[in-house]
């Protein structure tokens, strides 16, 4: 019998929550820009040329292109896991305020 405990169930809706947005990001390609976590040393070497960094961490790298299939070619430049970035989510962002 198994036994579900909070930290299963927070567990189990990470990793679903990683695997769809990698699955969403690999056939769709609908997000702005890529997030290439834990890139391994010889990634950047290997990078598509239609690609440009936008940002990168000690564990991440974000990247942009008009490319329509850049999530194929980051993981055939060695990526392991390649996540959507540069979305808003299901709220656009609010307007600026201006004075009149």
């Amino acid at each position: 019998m198994l036994r579900w405990n909070i930290f299963s169930i927070i567990s189990l809706i990470g990793a679903a929550w990683v695997g769809l947005s990698a699955a969403v990001m690999y056939f769709t390609d609908a997000a702005p820009g890529a997030l290439v976590l834990f890139p391994p040393k010889q990634f950047l070497q290997n990078l598509p040329d239609t690609a440009a960094i936008t940002a990168s961490t000690q564990y991440s790298i974000t990247l942009s292109s008009l490319d329509p299939h850049l999530t194929q070619r980051l993981y055939h430049a060695g990526a392991w896991l390649v996540l959507p970035a540069g979305l808003t989510g299901c709220l656009t962002p609010p307007k600026p305020l201006t004075a009149r």
